[in-house]
Formats: C-alpha cells, structure tokens, sequence
C-alpha cells in the first residue's frame, strides 16, 4: 500500500485553480522528487498534502487515511513532517531549542530521537548552544530538516531543499536526505537541481500546468530524451 497517495487532486488558493488533477504515489521506502517549470505547482502539492491550501477535487490519502484539507497539527501526530522553503527555523533560539520545538506534539521522552539527529548531522550536535540564526545557509537547512525529524515522521516532505546552497552543501543535503531515507524514512521533495535530484530518486514526478506530464522512475525521467530535453536542460 503506498504511504501517501494523491488522486487527480485539484486545488489552489481561490480563483483559478494551480493543481488541475494531480496523482502522485510512493511507499515508505521510496525517494520521490517533483521536478517541473516554475509555476507548475510543485510547491503547492506539498502544501496541499500538508493541508496548507484547499483542495477542491480528488483525494489525498496517507496511511490509507483521507487527509485532505486536514490541518497541519493533525497531519504531523499521524507522521507527515514538512520543511517549507523559507522561514523554517527560528533563528534566535538555539539549535537545540529548534529541535526541541520539532517534537512539540510528542508526549514521550524524546531524548533518543534527538541523540539519532545529532547523529545525521555531527555539524549540529557541534553547534548546538549557537542561535540557528548564525549558521551558514546549508547548516539552517539542516536544522530545519533535523526539527521535521523529531516527530518522528514516516513521511519527510521537503520544499526545495538545495535552494541557494553551495554546490558542496546541495551534495550534503542531498547525500543525508538518501541517509533518512535508509534510516525508513519516506521522502517526498520538490528540487530544482532536477537531474542531481531525480539521480538518487527511486520515484520521479514532472508537473507541467499543475498536472503531471511524465512519471517513472528517477533513472526512467533522466533517460528519456523528451524529458531531458524539455525539463532538464538538454
């Protein structure tokens, strides 16, 4: 059964609907990358699986569960994590404070959750006294992934990951998201740097016009001539 499945889901924020009928499936196991044109409504699936916009047709299923239109602090006890593009660390507290904040919604003792995120990410548990605000660019990214992962979740959804990095740090993010994912973790993520992303993608995604236009397997989109040609630069 996949973990979370979208069926010829519709959506937007009024008006003229972004998402016009898109399907999307992965189990917990898989790596899944949406790649598209700006404006193909990449970002808004997402949004809309964490129930940040309104959907208007289809279904959105996690778990086996409806979810659609579900508030986010609903969606995360249930094991849906999401790290937004922006604003997605606090940047006057500290590291561990922002990690602390991931596990807002769990009532157990979480100590050993966090002990594992200092273990994906050493750079962390080094700086963990330092407001987040202080940190590179690819170290806020790394909190910001390392507070999803407190609540445990078995699905990451991750809104641009790599963006405004050094090719260095995209090469980290990239390497510790497919470590999360061994650790069974599922993914899901919207990323720019398309062919570097679709490479270590075990489900690939194009949205065009908020609608999907080509879906396979990571390797299946690198290869296939039209895709490369129309989405990932020749």
């Amino acid at each position: 059964m996949a973990l979370i499945e979208l069926k010829h889901v519709v959506g937007g924020y009024g008006g003229a609907p972004i998402l016009n009928g898109v399907d999307i499936a992965i189990e917990q196991s898989d790596i899944g990358v949406i790649v598209g044109p700006n404006g193909a409504g990449k970002s808004t699936t997402l949004k809309a699986i964490f129930g940040l916009l309104k959907v208007t047709g289809g279904t959105i299923e996690f778990n086996g569960e409806s979810v659609a239109n579900s508030l986010p602090d609903k969606l995360v006890p249930k094991g849906l994590s999401f790290v937004p593009q922006e604003k997605n660390v606090f940047t006057s507290m500290t590291v561990e404070e922002n990690l602390e904040m991931g596990a807002f919604t769990r009532k157990d003792d979480f100590s050993d959750t966090m002990t594992w995120v200092y273990e994906m990410f050493p750079v962390l548990a080094e700086k963990r006294r330092q407001p987040a605000g202080e940190l590179s660019g690819g170290q806020r990214q790394m909190v910001a992934m390392g507070r999803a992962l407190m609540s445990k979740p078995k699905l990451l959804m991750l809104d641009e990951p790599s963006a405004g990095l050094s090719p260095r740090y995209v090469i980290e993010i990239f390497e510790t998201i497919v470590r999360v994912n061994k650790e069974g973790v599922g993914i899901l993520m919207v990323e720019q740097n398309a062919r570097q992303a679709l490479a270590f993608a075990s489900k690939g995604f194009v949205l065009a016009g908020g609608q999907n236009r080509f879906t396979g397997t990571g390797a299946e989109l690198i290869a296939d001539p039209e895709v490369a040609k129309s989405f990932l630069g020749g």
